[in-house]
């Protein structure tokens, strides 16, 4: 269970997706594409091993931080990324309005 288990969100910008690990086995990533200052996010999987946990959210979460740390805004194309970012609407402002109908 990950609640007593070591889990980390890396940037693993060389395969363009940020990854979460639990106890050093990948469990999931978030993969995004860089153009023109938009961080487009695509496809977001959890392995079925790890489903429920949260890992999903933590990985998003923790890559919209690095992608607005960046200075980037975000195209929200994976419906994973599009519905945290409408559960959590202070991350709307990432989306620029021609891409805010994903979150609407």
């Amino acid at each position: 269970m990950v609640n007593d288990s070591t889990v980390s969100v890396v940037d693993a910008a060389d395969r363009g997706r940020f990854e979460v690990w639990v106890d050093g086995a990948l469990a999931g990533f978030t993969e995004y594409r860089d153009r023109d200052g938009i961080r487009t996010f695509p496809h977001t999987e959890v392995d079925d091993a790890y489903a429920g946990q949260g890992l999903a959210k933590r990985v998003i979460r923790e890559g919209l931080d690095a992608t607005r740390a960046a200075g980037l805004q975000v195209r929200p194309v994976c419906p994973a990324v599009a519905g945290f970012i409408k559960k959590n609407p202070d991350y709307a402002d990432l989306v620029p309005e021609q891409f805010r109908d994903a979150i609407s």
